[in-house]
This record gives structure tokens, sequence and C-alpha cells, in this order.
């Protein structure tokens, strides 16, 4: 029997690249995201080159219910999931104090609670099984506090709490918990992020900034965390750095203040201390 791997955030960039990905290997797909569409343009890839029909689920990772019948419907189909890949996530950027509540929420309800939502309708499959894989893919905004980043860091910040805590309670269990902590990744994310600035100008000076940044032949591609992934899942790791991320994660180590003063002159744009 092929392994089957469930992935969030499925239509495009790292989950896409991933789903191709597993494909390639052999894997039976549980593919997800809002984008139903996408997600369709995704399974007729997959089928172009592969004999793998992946199943698709539609669903928002912040809606518990929606979560429930995601995983509902996969067990339905395939009678098992070896690997859940928690993916879907949303970007913010801009002086901490334009943010609303709203804005909060919708970070932290998509980075974190869409992770908590899969791990808790899919874990006691695996406890049942004896055996599971869960990969939460988190950021060196994780690992690395970065100014004008708030809200996206304690997303992040809590998804590497949530997978190492796990990491330590579920590894006697034979449930390998895995992080994945990319740097900023050429692709399409800016869609649906989220940007807040003192001014219109100021607000789109953020998201040109980013573009600029993400334009740049050196920064990593989607594959490069699918590889990542993979790499995690075959030699049973329990954290990779992807890329240039340990540059970053040493430097922080080394010089923490330095560090947090470079965020601070790169990303505040028009913010003016006082």
């Amino acid at each position: 029997m092929a392994p089957t791997v469930l992935i969030t955030g499925a239509s495009q960039g790292i989950g896409k690249a991933t789903a191709l990905l597993f494909a390639r290997k052999g894997y039976n797909l549980v593919l997800t995201s809002r984008q139903h569409e996408n997600l369709q343009a995704v399974a007729q890839e997959i089928q172009s080159f592969s004999s793998t029909t992946p199943l698709i689920v539609p669903c928002d990772v912040k809606e518990p219910s929606q979560v429930s019948t995601l995983v509902e419907k996969s067990l339905a189909h395939y009678g098992y999931i070896d690997i859940l890949v928690n993916n879907a996530g949303i970007y913010a950027s801009g002086p901490v104090e334009q943010f609303s509540l709203s804005d909060w929420h919708q970070v932290l309800d998509t980075n974190l609670w869409g992770y908590i939502h899969t791990i808790e309708a899919l874990l006691p499959h695996f406890l049942e099984r004896g055996s599971g894989t869960i990969v939460n893919v988190s950021s060196i905004g994780g690992k690395v506090p970065t100014a004008y980043l708030v809200p996206y860091c304690t997303s992040k910040f809590a998804v590497t709490g949530l997978t190492e805590a796990l990491e330590a309670e579920l590894k006697p269990k034979n449930i390998l918990v895995c992080g994945i902590y990319p740097n900023l990744i050429k692709s399409n994310f800016l869609d649906k992020a989220v940007f807040r600035g003192n001014n219109e100008q100021d607000l789109q000076q953020r998201r040109e900034q980013l573009q600029n940044v993400v334009q740049n032949p050196v920064v990593e591609k989607p594959e490069d965390v699918a590889d990542a992934i993979w790499n995690a899942v075959q030699n049973q790791k329990t954290e990779v750095m992807v890329g240039s991320a340990n540059f970053s994660q040493t430097v922080y180590r080394w010089f923490p203040g330095f560090t947090k003063w470079v965020s601070r002159q790169v990303l505040k744009n028009q913010d003016v201390s006082h």
C-alpha cells in the first residue's frame, strides 16, 4: 500500500511543490486549501505525470468543523493517513500598533490554530495506528524575533513551541513531529499577505519592499522547502533549517542585539521613533 500524505495550503507555493514531490515519490495525496479551482489545477498537473489521483477537499483550516470533515473524508477515501503537512499560512508586516484585533485573529487563527485544528482531528488516528508523522512548516520568524513582523512572529514562535512540545511527548508513541524553518520564499504568498502602515504610502512601500526581496535570485524557492520536508520525513528529523535560514539563526545566536537593530532599520520604512 502506498503511504498517504495530507497537505494543507496545497494550492500554491510550498504546498503545491510538496504535493508534486510526494506524488513523484508514489504517495497517495489529500490536497486541501480554500481555493478549489487552484487545487484542481494542481491535481491535473500531478495526473499529467503520475497515475495518482489526489483527493481534493476544499477547507478553511481556521474552521474546526471543516477540518473535521476534511479528516473524515480523507480516512473514508484512503482508510489511513501516514503524514500530515501543516503548511497553510499568512504573512503580516507593519507597525504593531497598526494591526487591529481582527488582523491578529486572522494571522493567529490561520498560522497557529489552523495547525492545532488539523493535529487535534488527526492525532487520534495516529495514536490508534501507533505511527504517524506531523510536519509543521514554520519560519525563521519562529526562531528569530523580527521588528515589524510582530503578529507573524508571534504565530510562528507559537508553532515552534507547539512543534517542540509535541515532539517531546509523542516521540515515545512512535509519532514523528518535525519543524521546517525557511526564510522568505520566492512564491505568491504576497497575494494574501496582510500589510499595515502609518499611511497608504507606508503600506505600499512595505508591499513593494517585500516584492523586491523575493525577486532576488538568491531567495529560496518552494521546491527547496519541499525537499526539506521530504528530507525530514525520510530521515526522521525533528528540525530542518532551509538554506539561508541557517545563516539567519546563527547570526541571531551570536549577535541578537545587532540582528534586532538591523530588522528595525530595514523594515521601519516611514515609522518614526518618538
